[in-house]
């Protein structure tokens, strides 16, 4: 089975289109030339024949006297017909030779008419010589035609073959992204969806190693911990307190890979969640229903959580559950790194079709040196799989948003976490 190249089958029917337009453009101008110029013989014929039939009213004219008007290519001829209509006009050929022939009446009451013969071989040659530079120049014209089809059709194409240049030459160690500036505005959606999917696929391939190795070593550090402990602890008798701080010690290290657990499994959930639905969504309403579900969390640490919105809507279609993992780790991290009594502020910045949400803490901040969405990065002494912004972060790429966290510029202690989101200005809540 042959395969179909779209440069190809375009190339092809835009020269057909193009030809068959020149085919017809040039039958019209020949046809319409020939018309004009038969019509104008014609014109002359019967102006002639007016002429002769006003000279015969003023005096007596035979044969003899209309040798004056005669020349080689026109011959006048006296008949007496019956029954003719008025005005006859025909075209015909003798021996190669090409004849306009007109019939006019002189006196209908005697049945006299005049009888113009006219020669046409001049007019029906430069008829043909026409025809023949029309076939010329068609063939000019088709090579013209051809080119210029080669040519429109690979520029038409040629972000189409950009694109898939592009990706044919990547894998998993050579992933770069489609510069949108070089396409037309119409393949913009395409390249963008395309750097999106690079994007993620990018961030997966570089992940995935460190994931790995990293979970690895989470797992097997406590296990290490529980059996040198526990090999120690059976060499000789020791007091109960200490079998009980052991014991304690192997309740720990288990909650932590209950913890690490819990955060791959999260990884897992999250796959599926990309293949939700999207939905039309109110992000404001959205902040402040959330806002309230996580005072019950901060009221535990004394800290007031506050919401603060310009707007008081701002419509969207998105995936809610991937948009509730991202904010849900940013104010957990907050909670987290916050002291007792300080405060945590939720805030939306609109922009024309975007809107930013910061989650604003008083905690410690964050190092800015590292790479903060990479697994299994952790911050101060707080216990945690080091899983959370990883997973944020693949939300966020997935909603094709932008995620970062920076430091306070306000001269107070802490850390802004923002999530850009684009809106959707169809959508209608």
């Amino acid at each position: 089975m042959n395969k179909k190249s779209i440069y190809r089958q375009f190339s092809q029917k835009l020269i057909y289109a193009t030809s068959f337009f020149v085919i017809v453009l040039s039958l019209i101008f020949y046809g319409f030339t020939k018309a004009t110029i038969y019509e104008e013989i014609a014109e002359e014929l019967q102006k002639d024949a007016k002429l002769i039939a006003t000279l015969t009213k003023t005096s007596h004219t035979n044969k003899q006297d209309l040798k004056v008007l005669i020349n080689e290519d026109l011959k006048i001829d006296i008949i007496n017909i019956s029954k003719l209509p008025n005005i006859t006009l025909r075209k015909y050929s003798v021996n190669n030779n090409n004849f306009m022939e007109l019939i006019y009446p002189l006196d209908k009451d005697t049945n006299t008419y005049l009888k113009i013969t006219k020669n046409i071989n001049a007019s029906h040659k430069m008829l043909n010589k026409i025809f023949s530079n029309l076939i010329f120049l068609g063939i000019g014209g088709l090579v013209l035609i051809i080119m210029y089809a080669l040519a429109v059709s690979r520029t038409l194409l040629m972000p189409i073959i950009r694109i898939t240049q592009k990706l044919s030459n990547m894998n998993e160690n050579s992933l770069t992204q489609i510069d949108t500036k070089r396409l037309p505005v119409e393949f913009e959606p395409l390249a963008n969806s395309i750097n999106t999917l690079t994007t993620k696929i990018e961030n997966y391939v570089k992940y995935q190693k460190e994931l790995f190795i990293g979970t690895a070593h989470e797992l097997k550090t406590p296990l290490a911990v529980m059996k040198l402990k526990s090999q120690v602890t059976l060499t000789r008798e020791r007091d109960t307190q200490r079998y009980e701080d052991v014991l304690r010690l192997h309740i720990d290290e288990i909650d932590g890979m209950n913890q690490m657990i819990s955060s791959i499994l999260d990884m897992g959930r999250q796959e599926g969640a990309q293949f939700e639905k999207p939905v039309k969504f109110d992000i404001v309403k959205y902040l402040e229903s959330k806002t309230e579900s996580y005072k019950l969390l901060a009221n535990q640490k004394d800290i007031e959580l506050v919401f603060i919105s310009d707007i008081d809507t701002f419509p969207t279609i998105i995936q809610p559950t991937l948009l509730t993992q991202i904010i849900q780790n940013f104010v957990q991290n907050a909670i987290k790194f916050t002291p007792n009594g300080n405060k945590i502020i939720i805030k939306t910045v609109p922009n024309n079709q975007s809107i930013a949400i910061e989650v604003i803490d008083e905690g410690i901040g964050c190092p800015e040196d590292i790479d903060l969405f990479a697994p299994f990065k952790r911050v101060g002494e707080q216990k945690g799989a080091g899983l959370g912004l990883f997973l944020a972060k693949s939300a966020a790429d997935t909603l094709g948003a932008q995620i970062s966290i920076k430091n306070r510029t306000d001269g107070v202690s802490g850390s802004i976490a923002t999530l850009k989101l684009q809106s959707n200005p169809t959508c209608k809540i």
